[in-house]
């Protein structure tokens, strides 16, 4: 069975439904091929929350544009996903840590972000049951927030549909069909052969694997993280508080009270595993309990795992490749839902005009790894 279309979209997380329908808001016929379900990958495993303080600035203009999207989703689908600016409050404790948070907010305010660095009992004032034992004070953004990762894929993947265009699931793609050094189709597990000149990788954990499949080299390594999330109580506007110490971590209350929270584990786990752990659930209650006490009392629902897609430098890869039609939006490097909605508009504004709207050469799919500092 063979078919034809403008653009083939791999994967259906944040990153490719996003791509998807600013691909179909520009003309194209787009097929968006997905192995599972929507959001079954690192996108549905995620803990939601929406940042713009970033320290390079691709990815604080990124984010602006992100937030932006985010903010008008409502309206764009016709849809409620939950986003809500809730803020995010980097806690400093250590003079080093709050001096790294005001020389970010200088470069973040020439961009013209609302962020500033405010004392701790500015940060108790924000959080009243923050416990603001050694606490210098911390990196506030009030723009910042959160949205239901969910919701905003279905949003997405129901606009694609509407403009025209096909979201497949239980889709698997199992070859890429490359000649002379150019895109020609996509071949499925069922059986399938989609024609096609424009390939746009958006995979996530499994982008490498996608990415040899057009003979591309795609330094993308899965890596398993955990999370939690607890009952609802009284919804108390919580930010998302982030503790960037070595036995810290991040949490924020979702529109639902519930708390949702992560840290990044000193042992990192590679791979495609999604196993939860029972010294996970301990010590991330501990560190949650010791920003707030208050929180001792509150039953946990559930815990899982999930994939952060990591690159080597810490930074995403995204756009053409050194095979004609082939792109990819890969290696979000744990900030896949936040930076998605932007980077998929961006990308499919580089697919359909061949110009970027902002500068992308940190992004950029053959770039040299070298000492590089880390996104943070």
């Amino acid at each position: 069975m063979t078919e034809r279309c403008d653009a083939v979209v791999i994967g259906g997380g944040i990153a490719g439904t996003a791509a998807g329908y600013y691909l179909a808001k520009a003309g194209r016929k787009v097929t968006l091929l997905e192995k599972s379900f929507l959001a079954s990958g690192s996108t549905g495993r995620c803990i939601g929350g929406i940042r713009q303080q970033f320290s390079t600035e691709a990815t604080l203009l990124t984010m602006m544009e992100s937030v932006g999207l985010f903010r008008s989703m409502k309206d764009e689908f016709g849809m409620d996903v939950e986003w809500k600016p809730s803020g995010y409050l980097f806690l400093a404790h250590s003079d080093d840590q709050a001096a790294l948070y005001e020389k970010n907010i200088s470069m973040q305010k020439s961009f013209g972000l609302d962020v500033s660095f405010i004392s701790a009992r500015e940060c108790k004032r924000l959080v009243p049951h923050l416990n603001d034992e050694g606490l210098i004070g911390g990196a506030w953004g009030p723009t910042d927030g959160q949205a239901n990762p969910f919701l905003v894929v279905h949003g997405y993947a129901s606009g694609i549909r509407r403009l025209g265009g096909r979201v497949e699931t239980g889709e698997e793609v199992v070859s890429v069909d490359v000649s002379r050094n150019r895109v020609g189709a996509v071949r499925t597990a069922s059986g399938r052969t989609i024609e096609t000149g424009t390939v746009l990788n958006a995979a996530g954990a499994w982008a490498k694997e996608i990415g040899a499949m057009a003979g591309i080299n795609l330094p993308v390594e899965p890596e398993r993280h955990e999370a939690l999330v607890t009952e609802g109580v009284q919804y108390m506007d919580v930010p998302m508080l982030v503790d960037y110490r070595p036995d810290g971590g991040y949490f924020v209350q979702r529109v639902t009270g519930q708390f949702i929270g992560c840290f990044t584990p000193k042992q990192r786990v590679a791979g495609h595993s999604h196993e939860s752990t029972l010294e996970f659930l301990a010590d991330m209650s501990w560190r949650m309990v010791r920003i707030m006490p208050s929180l001792r009392h509150i039953h946990i629902l559930r815990q899982w795992a999930g994939s952060y897609s990591m690159t080597p430098d810490g930074i995403p890869m995204v756009g053409p490749t050194s095979v004609e039609g082939y792109y990819c939006i890969a290696g979000l490097c744990g900030h896949g839902f936040m930076l998605g909605p932007a980077l998929g508009k961006m990308t499919a504004h580089f697919m359909t005009k061949g110009t970027w709207p902002i500068p992308m050469d940190e992004f950029a799919c053959g770039r040299s790894f070298g000492e590089k500092e880390k996104m943070a």
